[in-house]
């Protein structure tokens, strides 16, 4: 209740909220474009993000010592073997048992691995476990990765299109929110310089399933609030529902936050990787969601109005042109073609004209030769068509009347009598 009743205009925040996000995704990418120059070898695409193990392919180590030893003393003893991007995790009490998974492969010659071992501590052969995992492989995980977020964003954009009644508006926010949290997941990944492995992988469609569930939420009591508040502007729609929903946003935020807080400082290593993924998804997640998703609908709105609004004035424009061009022949047409179309044009004025009130007027009769010649023509039609001035100068002559003698009718109090 403490949000809802704060006079925040945050669908105003829009271009702020949006600048951040951008600030954030450029960092991200220029990280990742200067791990891609490290090395000294050129530009490396394959530097760019660190991949994990599951993406790049390499070995995974499981060894338990006859004797307790520490990590510093394991990576000293792995030293001569250059090993690549090798990660050292503790497995239980007791510092005997470690795991290390390292890019570098000892799947056709386990032995230098072996014996640099052996220097560091008697291990039980029994005991040592040792995967290699092919480059290949780690292609393939990374392209159905790929895939698998591909499908899980086409998946959350037609459920929510149909669930909101086929508002594509609705879908395609949520979407493009969902997008940019990843985006800024890949980019604080670069920042901090972690490996992107299946730890990450799933962290980010939990993340997707987590921000698509708070963005809905803010869009239906959008669409309640649109019935309820029916003549409010669709901008102050939005931003009450995102203050209504806001409490309801930030507390849910805030335990999953302290509970990941609380894992990534306390848990084990390989559920470190996890937490901060999370976190950091999660994060940008609710940030995204309230400040960027609602007031995001209400762009796209706006410009859907606008596109309506442009297709009614075109489709006026056409009519008004299209009537035009039927009421007045082209120039130089014929005389049966100026007669048609006067007569389309009456009997069109007849069907529209409301019921006549007025007294009757009374035109001037026509000559006999006017008669027998031709059709009477229309001045306008006459001066368009070309014909002859004397057609023309037929609709501007002086008009008397004489009504001398003519009784006007009884019903008619009003009219005077001319004299």
């Amino acid at each position: 209740m403490l949000f809802r009743r704060l006079n925040w205009n945050i669908v105003g925040w829009f271009r702020t909220v949006s600048l951040i996000s951008y600030l954030v995704i450029g960092l991200g990418v220029a990280a990742m474009i200067y791990h891609g120059f490290e090395g000294g070898q050129g530009f490396q695409p394959s530097h760019m993000l660190r991949l994990g193990l599951s993406f790049t392919g390499g070995t995974e180590v499981d060894v338990t010592f006859n004797t307790p030893t520490t990590t510093d003393a394991l990576r000293s003893g792995l030293a001569s073997l250059n090993l690549a991007d090798e990660r050292i995790n503790t497995v239980g009490d007791g510092n005997v048992r470690f795991t290390i998974a390292t890019q570098t492969s000892f799947a056709n010659d386990s032995v230098p691995l072996k014996d640099a071992l052996s220097k560091v501590a008697a291990f039980d052969p029994n005991r040592l476990s040792i995967t290699a995992i092919g480059p290949s492989l780690g292609g393939e995980y990374l392209r159905l990765a790929l895939w698998a977020l591909l499908i899980a964003l086409g998946i959350q954009f037609l459920y929510i299109a149909f669930r909101f009644g086929w508002n594509y508006i609705f879908g395609l926010v949520t979407v493009i929110a969902l997008a940019r949290d990843a985006l800024m997941m890949i980019g604080i990944y670069a920042l901090a310089n972690r490996p992107a492995d299946d730890a990450f992988l799933a962290a980010v469609l939990t993340v997707i399933g987590y921000s698509v569930m708070d963005t809905i939420v803010i869009l239906d009591r959008i669409r309640e609030n649109t019935k309820i508040m029916g003549g409010a502007p669709y901008e102050t729609i939005v931003n009450e529902s995102i203050k209504q929903t806001m409490t309801r946003s930030v507390n849910t935020l805030a335990t999953v936050v302290i509970t990941l807080v609380a894992l990534l400082a306390l848990g084990g290593a390989s559920l470190k990787n996890f937490a901060f993924a999370l976190l950091v998804g999660i994060c940008s997640g609710g940030y995204h969601s309230i400040f960027y998703s609602a007031p995001l609908v209400l762009v796209f709105r706006k410009r859907q109005l606008e596109a309506a609004a442009r297709k009614r004035r075109e489709g006026a424009s056409t009519e008004r042109t299209s009537s035009r061009t039927d009421a007045v022949p082209a120039r130089g047409a014929s005389r049966d073609d100026v007669i048609a179309a006067r007569r389309a044009r009456r009997e069109k004025q007849k069907s529209t004209r409301p019921a006549q009130t007025s007294p009757v007027r009374y035109k001037r009769a026509k000559s006999a030769v006017e008669t027998a010649e031709m059709e009477p023509i229309d001045p306008l039609d006459a001066q368009e068509s070309g014909l002859h001035d004397e057609a023309y100068d037929a609709g501007h002559e002086a008009i008397n009347l004489n009504l001398e003698g003519f009784d006007l009718p009884e019903h008619e109090p009003h009219a005077e009598r001319q004299e």
